[in-house]
């Protein structure tokens, strides 16, 4: 008889499955997911690649109103970004004339193509991240094929993290191959695919919380190496979400390093990586003002204004908080329509409460980072889709994966001659599995 195949290969032979079974499903609409935002990010990429604006701007619009309407699957909620009624013909006038009218009233400079007013396109001036990504796919593959597989790559990227995170924490292979598919499946999966800055975003915020397990485990190099590198990834691609992301970050680890401090438990690995993330943040802060990047109240103006379309609002902050607190209750009511989020979030906080862990502790910052997004950009309009609190989604991604255990531990590891190995017949526990 021959031998079985060690854990390990079989496991990444399944990783490799869901891969190509998510391909082969994301091939079935290869065009047909932009949203608005996306002709801006496409419009700088290939201002990037060395295209002259105007020319960015033309194939951008090319891209856009591509058979609109007429190809799209209704099963993909954004599919329907553009009427099926307006042929490309009628698409491509609408877009081109708008292009020249914002040309003519002042945006005649940047890298992304007159689109809107110059104040608005300056926030995505300030997102070089995705465009940046983009530059040697559709140089290589050309626009529809290049956008496509710039995010089926971050997509699968942010899947295989996720996994890497789960069993450096201690997950066996089904369940971190869950957290792979969950990834995939669920919204994080689908608003990845998507050819706006989310996908990157999302990959880097899954590196930050491989980072923060490894850093959790006592990998004291190589754990802050990745989060760091995972938190300038963010910033690059979105710098408001590698904020929030570090400074919840910051404030789960704070609670964990005074629970410990109480219990007399040991503070470090913790309290090296809350420094970390408290100086990621400061650090992110400062970059960003330097930068000159658009920063919290123009956000606001942006928001009360319909783009900058009307003269700023006077008491911004105020009008803000009004809105704010009028958005969450319809925010609520939607889901409660569609109770799938707050099911896999009840489900995965009574996860959190019957077995804490410092894992489950990143993983709830790290969904708390999109809640704040969220809640930074209260839009009832923008109430409905999962984009903007996609980050949410990694909670159930990271917690749901280990409900079936009855007890926590980190994979079996070689021992090394002269060091004692864990009791007989157990495992040895990974200090991320315990608060």
């Amino acid at each position: 008889m021959g031998r079985s195949l060690p854990p390990h290969r079989i496991g990444t032979g399944c990783a490799v499955l869901l891969a190509v079974a998510f391909t082969g499903v994301q091939l079935t609409a290869v065009t047909g997911r932009d949203s608005p935002d996306s002709r801006n990010y496409i419009s700088h990429a290939l201002s990037l690649s060395g295209e002259s604006r105007a020319r960015a701007t033309a194939r951008t619009i090319d891209y856009v109103c591509a058979d609109p309407g007429g190809g799209r699957l209704t099963w993909i909620p954004w599919t329907a970004d553009t009427s099926a009624a307006e042929t490309a013909d009628e698409c491509g006038k609408r877009l081109t004339a708008s292009a020249a009218y914002w040309l003519e009233h002042g945006n005649t400079s940047g890298m992304t193509g007159p689109f809107l007013n110059h104040r608005y396109m300056a926030i995505f001036e300030a997102r070089p991240g995705y465009p940046l990504l983009l530059v040697p796919f559709v140089s290589v593959f050309g626009l529809a094929w290049g956008i496509w597989l710039a995010g089926l790559a971050v997509t699968l990227a942010g899947s295989l993290l996720v996994l890497a995170a789960l069993r450096v924490a201690g997950a066996p292979w089904p369940a971190a191959l869950c957290g792979q598919a969950l990834y995939l499946a669920l919204p994080t999966g689908t608003t990845a695919m998507r050819p706006m800055s989310d996908g990157l975003a999302m990959a880097g915020a899954a590196t930050v919380v491989l980072g923060a397990t490894l850093a959790l485990n006592g990998r004291r190099r190589a754990g802050p190496l990745v989060v760091t590198g995972g938190a300038v990834l963010v910033f690059v691609t979105r710098y408001s979400q590698a904020l929030l992301l570090t400074a919840a970050l910051t404030v789960a680890l704070a609670a964990l390093v005074g629970h410990r401090r109480l219990r007399r438990r040991p503070l470090r690995p913790a309290a090296d990586l809350l420094v970390l993330c408290a100086l990621l943040t400061a650090a992110m802060y400062a970059a960003a003002l330097l930068l000159g990047w658009p920063g919290g109240e123009e956000s606001v103006q942006d928001l009360l204004t319909d783009h900058y379309r009307i003269p700023d609002v006077a008491d911004p902050w105020r009008r803000f908080l009004e809105q704010e607190l009028g958005f969450w209750p319809a925010w609520f009511r939607l889901q409660l329509a569609d109770p799938v989020l707050l099911l896999a979030l009840g489900l995965s906080a009574w996860a959190l409460v019957r077995r804490p862990s410092s894992f489950g502790l990143v993983a709830a910052a790290t969904a708390a980072a999109g809640v704040l997004n969220q809640a930074g950009h209260p839009n009832p309009a923008m109430a409905t889709g999962p984009r903007l609190i996609v980050l949410v989604w990694f909670l159930p991604v990271l917690v749901l994966p280990t409900l079936g255990r009855r007890r926590t531990g980190a994979p079996p590891t070689r021992r090394l001659p002269g060091r004692p190995g864990p009791p007989a017949g157990g495992r040895s526990e990974s200090p991320a599995q315990h608060p």
